[in-house]
Formats: structure tokens, sequence, C-alpha cells
């Protein structure tokens, strides 16, 4: 219980810090561009048109709403990480407990083994259903961040409280509006945890010596990389989810002529892949325009 407890607070704590950067991340995601591009120079020395990056953004961002504007959203995004956490422990704990009654079944026949891999496989197996079931759960909360934070392009006030943003969405497009966007972000969960847990087996097997002292905190660092690469391979199901969520939904920024209409969420992903924008919102930094197209910051980040 102890443990759950300080689990919430530590990812409620996070939820909050990082709150201005989801913020920032979501409007460029949905290609709202206000601030025109400057002209900088890259690490090679070559001039480039480059976007403004996460803090411009963000000063932009309070110059018109304040500096509460940028915790736009915090508070369904916080009720969203906090069932959660809930809902992952508890099925995950569930899916632990019917293993080790799986094993005890056999009464005294004490069953081999299993191998290293048998393992991985079994433990991502479960974390896989923990994840899926706490998105599936959380994900009405997440739509509600998304458009809360979307209205900024509009100037709407159409999702303000968690209360009204319920009934508004309910009343117009019944509860499948709750779960807008939820199959690509589901998919790129499980094929970011099975990638994240396969190559980090992979390496841990075969690349690093068993005879090092320091194995366990190497492990632990490949962990963490392999995580990073599975987290940007999986990043066009992230963008695709996101705009999925906001598509259509009788905002500015989700609609024409800003925004097409996606028919599906496969719609939108050949749509992005043809315009060369897969990546786009992936970074918040180095964003640069490539010369000879022209900007424009209203209707399209780039024509």
């Amino acid at each position: 219980m102890a443990d759950a407890a300080s689990q919430v607070l530590l990812g409620s704590g996070l939820t909050i810090l990082s709150q201005p950067l989801m913020y920032v991340k979501v409007l460029i995601q949905v290609g709202y561009e206000p601030l025109s591009p400057t002209i900088g120079r890259n690490i090679f020395g070559r001039q480039v048109c480059q976007l403004p990056g996460l803090f411009c953004y963000a000063q932009h961002i309070a110059s018109i709403d304040g500096k509460r504007g940028l915790f736009t959203g915090l508070t369904p995004r916080l009720c969203s990480g906090v069932l959660g956490t809930v809902v992952h422990g508890k099925v995950l704990q569930q899916c632990q407990e019917s293993d080790k009654d799986e094993d005890l079944g056999s009464g005294n026949v004490q069953k081999e083994v299993s191998s290293c891999f048998d393992r991985v496989i079994k433990e991502t197996t479960r974390e896989m259903i923990a994840r899926s079931a706490a998105t599936l759960i959380t994900h009405p909360f997440h739509v509600i961040t998304l458009r809360s934070m979307v209205q900024f392009i509009g100037r709407e006030s159409k999702y303000c409280g968690l209360c009204d943003s319920i009934v508004t969405i309910y009343r117009e497009e019944g509860i499948l509006g709750f779960f807008a966007g939820l199959v690509p972000r589901l998919l790129g969960d499980i094929i970011s945890l099975w990638l994240c847990n396969s190559l980090a087996y992979l390496v841990n097997t075969y690349a690093l010596d068993s005879g090092v002292s320091t194995m366990n905190e190497m492990k632990s660092y490949s962990q963490a990389v392999t995580g990073f690469f599975a987290s940007m391979l999986t990043y066009p199901f992230v963008l695709v989810s996101n705009l999925m969520a906001v598509n259509n939904c009788g905002l500015a920024g989700g609609s024409p002529p800003y925004a097409p209409i996606y028919t599906s969420w496969l719609d939108c992903w050949c749509i992005l892949q043809k315009e060369g924008n897969m990546s786009r919102g992936n970074s918040l930094f180095f964003r640069k325009v490539p010369f000879g197209k022209t900007y424009c910051c209203d209707l399209r980040m780039l024509i």
C-alpha cells in the first residue's frame, strides 16, 4: 500500500513538472506554429531556418495566458496518472498471483527452471496486460487533456472543466468519443514494450561479458538505452494517436481549414507519411525549416 502511494505521489510530481513540456509538444504535434522562424546555424556551421524551441514557445503561451496557462489540462492528466498507476499495479499483481497459482498447481512435481528468454516473455506479457488495461481505463482523461490544450489555437473554451468536458464529449460523440486515438496508442505501447525488452535481452545476453564486475549497472543502462530507441521507433504511433484524439472534435486545431478530417488512424498515418511529417513534435529544441518552402504559421507548418 505504501509503495502504491509513493508511486502515485512521485508520478503526480513528475506530471506537474512536465506539464509545460507536454503542452508545447502537443501544440507542435498538431502543426500549430505561431512564431516565425529565424535564421541560425547548425553544428556544422551551415545556415538553417530554425523554428522556435521549447522555451520560446512556452514564453509565447505565457505571454497570452500567463504562467498558469502553461498548466492547461493538468487536472485530467493528473487523474489519468493516478488512475493508471493504481490500475497498472492491481492488474500486474493479479497476473503475478495467477502465475504463482499455476506453478503451485503441479503439487509436489517440481517444474524445471525456465530459461532466461522464457522468463523475459512471461514478464513482458504481464507488463503488456497491465499497461494495456491502464491505457484503456485512462484514455478518456487523455483525450480531455489533449483537447483542452489544443483549444488554445482557436481560443475556445469548450473543454475547460473535467465534468463539463465529459458531458460535451458524450453528448456530441457518444462513448466512442472517449476512445478516439486509442488503437494507435495501444499498438505503440505494446510494440515499444516488446522492442525494449527484446533488445535489452539480446544486449545483456550476447553483447555484455558476464565477467564484468559492474554487470548489473551495465544491464540497467542497456535497458534505458533500448527503451529510448524503442520509443523513437514507435513515436509515429504517439503522433497519430494524439492527432486522432483531437480530429474533428469541434475545435479549430482539429478541423478544416487548419487540419484535414481523417477517416481513420490509418488514413492519418498515410497522409503524414506522404507529407514527411511522421516525426513532427519529436524534437523540441533543434527544429529547422528547409529553405525553399513558404512558412505559414496559422494554417500549416509548411506549405
